[in-house]
């Protein structure tokens, strides 16, 4: 994403339907910790995409 024009960047951010931005690296670093400490969680998949979903083409 820190390859894409800004204008591309912005438009992105204004698809993601909450929080309307792109995420931090911070955020994906939590739910990496959270992954590997919770024993409880096995074989999932997990999206950390704000409900982004890109149209086809």
């Amino acid at each position: 994403i820190a390859a894409l024009p800004e204008e591309s960047r912005v438009a992105l951010a204004a698809a993601v339907p909450f929080p309307s931005r792109l995420g931090r690296p911070d955020e994906f670093a939590a739910l990496a910790a959270h992954i590997v400490e919770n024993q409880m969680l096995n074989g999932e998949v997990i999206r950390l995409d704000g409900a982004l979903r890109m149209p086809p083409r």
